[in-house]
């Protein structure tokens, strides 16, 4: 395979194991291979990585959001994770002789697809989005599916690219975009006060002054009764892994709390790794041959 696209979907279900197995055996097609899924139940939210062919890659993610907008009714949709779709964001990135600008033209082709066959609107970001402000995920996403149900279709800020000028009645909108790897990192807490994780979240990520190239969030996981800083880290040639994780300890202990431990979700690119990173960083169920990107390829150091 000369020419490799990853694609990574988020939908919004996180409780059901049988709902994503249907939604990804829908993107069962020649040419692609589904690398991770992963489920978190606080969230409700599921995260697939697939990578193949361009062409191949394109027809696997219109088919995951067609099985999703059947399976998954926003309307009765609750989690700690912001959301607007019942596939909430599908990005492509450029992994092996693919440039970033293929990877937009694949985000417009599936995004017209997906507005023109399924009746979803879909909002363009990162390096396909066509208003600057729409780069960032948030910008439209953070809205949630309740506050678009009003705004798109009489707020010309939230004109859709592509589909009906209206959200669909239970499979909501879509972000489909291309963006560099997105390493998806979180750093448990051992207290159950969320305000903390939403402070220390607050003074590490870009737009309030902290790291660079860093989003963080924070959330209560009320299953374990920890708190949790959520973070999605854009560029990690930028801002690493291990410099994300020292930044939240040390904020975390200036407030005498205790880190419990940190996740990677989804995969990872090899090069945003170091030996010896699981224990630096309180690295908790990483897997390197399942969750290293160029690993599950096959493609050599």
């Amino acid at each position: 395979m000369t020419r490799i696209v990853e694609c990574v979907p988020n939908f919004s279900e996180g409780r059901r194991p049988e709902v994503l197995r249907g939604i990804v055996g829908s993107m069962g097609v020649d040419g692609v291979a589904v690398l991770d899924e992963e489920m978190d139940g606080s969230h409700n939210r599921a995260v697939v990585s697939l990578a193949g062919e361009p062409a191949a890659v394109a027809r696997a993610a219109f088919e995951g959001v067609a099985a999703a907008s059947r399976a998954i009714d926003l309307r009765g949709h609750k989690g700690e994770h912001p959301r607007m779709g019942a596939c909430d964001v599908l990005p492509f990135v450029p992994v092996r002789g693919v440039e970033m600008a293929d990877c937009v033209a694949l985000a417009k082709e599936v995004g017209a697809r997906i507005g023109e066959e399924l009746g979803i609107p879909v909002f363009l970001y990162g390096e396909a989005a066509t208003r600057p402000e729409r780069a960032e995920l948030p910008f439209v996403r953070n809205k949630q599916f309740e506050g678009l149900l009003t705004l798109v279709g009489t707020d010309p800020a939230f004109a859709p690219d592509f589909g009906p000028p209206r959200m669909h009645p239970s499979a909501g909108g879509v972000s489909v975009g291309a963006r560099f790897f997105l390493i998806a990192y979180n750093v448990n807490l051992r207290t159950p006060d969320v305000a903390v994780a939403k402070e220390i979240a607050k003074r590490v990520r870009e737009k309030d002054g902290g790291l660079p190239r860093v989003k963080a969030l924070g959330f209560f996981l009320a299953e374990r009764a920890l708190s949790q800083v959520s973070m999605n880290l854009t560029d990690y040639r930028v801002t690493s892994i291990l410099r994300a994780y020292e930044a939240v300890e040390r904020h975390a202990r200036e407030r005498g709390v205790e880190v419990v431990e940190s996740e990677i979700v989804g995969l990872v690119p090899r090069a945003a790794l170091f030996d010896g990173i699981e224990a630096r960083i309180r690295l908790a169920g990483f897997d390197r041959g399942r969750q290293v990107v160029e690993d599950r390829l096959g493609i050599p150091p």
